[in-house]
């Protein structure tokens, strides 16, 4: 039998990770989200700074990754990349659990049984959030979301050739800011 895995990818600021630990927590198995940088950290080689911001986003863009970096060989981002699959791949392969971003849906699709879940909302709700729970600068935490969201979406769209947020790519999409964190980790709790 496959393992059951819940895999979440989230807009930032909509709540994702927390709703990850909680459904983790609710579910008594584990959750891993800062965890994977570590495991990769271990890994590669390379510091936990450099992959929380290399390993998330295609440096430059994605005309700029294809045309220049790659015409010379794998970039640093793609070794990371391959790192990544393997330390998800082998998390999911020890049991059930969490996994948060990461395209962890698109590396597990075929290797088992998952819950694939996107977490979004309206960016008031995210703007305030970040700023109440990260304390970013109240001037401009719209700029820092369509920023984040842009750079996930072409990290996701580079290696997976999906479009992030689509709905056809999960099988669930839970809107935080009208459901509530509470609510969203209770419905994905159910489904599991």
């Amino acid at each position: 039998m496959k393992n059951r895995i819940i895999t979440i990818s989230r807009e930032f600021g909509s709540g994702g990770r927390t709703i990850g630990k909680k459904v983790a927590e609710d579910l008594g198995i584990p959750c891993y989200d800062k965890e994977l940088i570590h495991k990769i950290a271990l890994e590669s080689g390379f510091d936990e700074n450099y992959i929380k911001d290399a390993g998330e986003y295609v440096q430059g863009g994605f005309l700029a990754s294809a045309l220049s970096n790659r015409s010379f060989g794998p970039t640093n981002e793609d070794y990371l990349w391959k790192i990544q699959y393997q330390v998800i791949t082998d998390l999911a392969e020890k049991g059930p659990c969490v996994i948060v971003g990461r395209c962890a849906d698109y590396i597990l699709q075929d290797k088992a049984d998952c819950l694939k879940v996107f977490i979004h909302a309206d960016m008031e709700f995210r703007a305030n959030r970040i700023v109440e729970e990260y304390g970013e600068r109240e001037e401009s935490p719209i700029q820092r979301l369509q920023e984040k969201d842009k750079r996930r979406a072409a990290y996701h769209r580079f290696y997976t050739n999906m479009k992030w947020g689509q709905a056809k790519n999960y099988h669930i999409a839970l809107d935080s800011g009208v459901l509530g964190i509470e609510r969203c980790a209770g419905i994905i709790r159910n489904l599991y």
